[in-house]
């Protein structure tokens, strides 16, 4: 380690990739600062292939993608299921309903998108303020998460020593990579945010198949099966893991124990119980939710979530194939001879150093950087939205000027860089901070914006206390079983098995708070209702509706939608297994799913493709 240096070539590939996004978020500045719209949404002029590759390309992240080369290395394929924990097909939702309902709102923020729903009074006030404090903490802890991981990657391969402390090192290094993240987005906004990424997404893409066909090069599908135990290239699972590294690598097994996943359908179950109720809330108030008010139509929001997949899975599981693949055949040995300090997190940056050749790794490291500020610069972007938008225009300062607005989200966004990264600094594990925003953080959100789309008498204080009493458990919880735990009360208790606690912790708020208050104004419901027309419990909004308006239609297409949602699931997921797949040279299993993708296409392109509107055929649309 302490004798890698880069290449020349490499360096300058780096030194260009750098000096490039940084000049594209200067050029755009202008542009991107005429007022807030153009700042946060782009002005509703980006196209959706566009909103799209950006999403996919905030999506691929650094941090994301070394904990998905440690899931495949100790997981095999069985690991396809594991990222249901954030969950990943909540992009199947969005492009089948979703993001056509939050598109129709024609807001600016998730938080503005409350007071559209829940009106102006009292409850309302409270409601925009719990989903402002939630979207805070939420993106504060997406930013130390991608702290952690590019501080580790950065150090590894960046050639400047900066510090004789190895620990000081790699936060130097994390310090400086996100201050010229925050440079370019803090100047351009969205449309800085979109143009790089898109740039990013094309190196990012290269990469990651050039990575692929070197493993599939070197190692072939024998010399796997020599350094995996039995099951690992097999997807599917029984009740327990049955994976037993014991003669190849007991760290593994460790490590299998510690992530508490033994049993495994149980907790694939969890997931996606947790997973659906968690997609059907809808995005959190995050760069997701920004890129879907984006956009220029409801119908080119559902277009762009669906294109996030397209574009998304092949690449970039064939990158953590081929990463996981060389490791396996290569470097098992080394990571062995590290014994119970074997850091699994690790391996992404060791594989790239140990093999990728001259020209490839600078791109690869390149690339890899673009994940990183892909994900960083759409994060960020989303703080600024809810602080200026929803708290100093709204509360403070309603008349001050666009150029006002847009000098208050630079300083905004600077702030919440530097509280995120002091959190990273402390917070040494992906795994941990994962495990805590998508579960319990996300456990507490899920109660309270699942019911805000189907019960037209949840109201605002139900949203108010349930969001509270979530983010509360999200605290509290976790540290609860913690201390329990340590106090050999109860055996230790992983963040995943939290989640049904934090929940009902959240509907009690949901439902105390909405029965033991009025129901919002009707008004406010009925223009909700009349412009989103969500399926679920509205009959009594629907008849007010049809009593002014005897032409409008109930939405009937709840059946279609979970249909087109399980056939959706069923694509994406075969979309994930044909990356890796191709670089294990499995054919018969790559046959098989590319057979599932070609069948579950034509089924959506006849079902969800053809039938997406923008609006209902009876509403004549205008925005808020």
């Amino acid at each position: 380690m302490e004798d890698f240096r880069l290449h020349a070539i490499d360096r300058a590939i780096i030194l260009c990739y750098i000096t490039t996004t940084i000049a594209i978020g200067f050029w755009i500045s202008k542009r991107a600062s005429k007022n807030l719209s153009s700042y946060f949404l782009g002005g509703n002029t980006i196209p959706w292939y566009m909103l799209g590759l950006s999403n996919a390309s905030g999506m691929f992240d650094i941090s994301g993608t070394m904990w998905m080369v440690y899931l495949l290395y100790v997981y095999g394929l069985k690991s396809v299921w594991i990222p249901w924990l954030w969950p990943v097909f909540n992009q199947i939702f969005m492009m089948v309903f979703l993001s056509i309902w939050l598109r129709r709102s024609g807001v600016m923020t998730g938080a503005e998108w409350i007071r559209f729903r829940f009106g102006d009074g009292r409850g309302a006030q409270l409601a925009h303020l719990v989903v402002v404090v939630f979207a805070l903490i939420n993106v504060v802890g997406f930013l130390a998460f991608g702290f952690i991981g590019i501080a580790k990657f950065s150090a590894t391969f960046l050639p400047w020593q900066l510090s004789a402390d190895p620990a000081t090192n790699v936060n130097l290094y994390g310090l400086i990579v996100t201050a010229v993240t925050t440079l370019y987005v803090v100047k351009g906004g969205m449309f800085s945010v979109v143009f790089t990424e898109v740039l990013q997404f094309g190196i990012m893409t290269i990469a990651c198949v050039w990575v692929g066909a070197i493993a599939m090069q070197a190692v072939s599908p024998e010399m796997l099966a020599a350094v995996v135990p039995e099951g690992w290239q097999n997807i599917f699972f029984g009740k327990q893991l049955d994976l037993d590294w014991s003669s190849l690598m007991p760290a593994a097994n460790d490590k299998i124990a510690e992530d508490g996943w033994e049993w495994f359908s149980f907790f694939v179950g969890l997931m996606l119980l947790k997973g659906i109720l968690q997609s059907i809330a809808g995005p959190a108030p995050n760069y997701d939710m920004q890129r879907v008010l984006s956009a220029r139509t409801p119908r080119e929001a559902a277009y762009m979530s669906g294109f996030v997949n397209v574009v998304l899975l092949i690449p970039r599981y064939m990158l953590v194939a081929g990463l996981t693949v060389l490791a396996l055949a290569f470097f098992t040995d080394q990571l062995n001879s590290m014994g119970e300090q074997v850091d699994f997190e690790e391996i992404l940056p060791i594989a790239m150093r140990e093999f990728m050749p001259v020209g490839l790794l600078g791109l690869l490291i390149a690339a890899l950087l673009a994940a990183f500020m892909s994900t960083y610069a759409a994060t960020v972007n989303a703080a600024p939205a809810y602080v200026v938008n929803d708290i100093y225009k709204r509360y403070f300062r309603p008349d001050a000027t666009d150029r006002t607005y847009v000098l208050m989200s630079y300083t905004v966004s600077i702030v919440v860089v530097v509280i995120g990264t002091i959190i990273g600094m402390y917070v040494k594990s992906l795994s941990d901070i994962v495990q805590w925003i998508v579960t319990a953080l996300y456990g507490g959100y899920t109660a309270a914006n699942l019911l805000k789309w189907i019960w037209w008498r949840f109201n605002s204080y139900g949203y108010f206390w349930g969001m509270a009493a979530g983010i509360l458990g999200a605290g509290l919880v976790p540290e609860i079983s913690s201390k329990l735990a340590d106090a050999n009360v109860i055996e230790p208790i992983k963040p995943i098995y939290l989640f049904p606690v934090i929940f009902a912790v959240s509907v009690l708020g949901c439902i105390l708070g909405t029965c033991l208050s009025r129901p919002d104004d009707v008004e406010t419901l009925k223009k909700f209702y009349l412009k989103v027309r969500p399926w679920g419990f509205w009959g009594p909004i629907h008849k007010l509706v049809v009593a002014e308006n005897p032409e409008v239609q109930a939405n009937c297409d709840f059946r279609r939608d979970m249909f087109n949602v399980v056939v959706g699931i069923i694509w994406q997921t075969a979309l994930t297994a044909t990356g890796i797949y191709l670089v294990l040279q499995d054919y018969r299993s790559l046959g098989l799913a590319l057979g599932v993708i070609v069948v579950a296409t034509i089924i959506l392109k006849f079902n969800w493709y053809d039938k997406v509107v923008d609006y209902p055929a009876d509403l004549v649309p205008t925005e808020n």
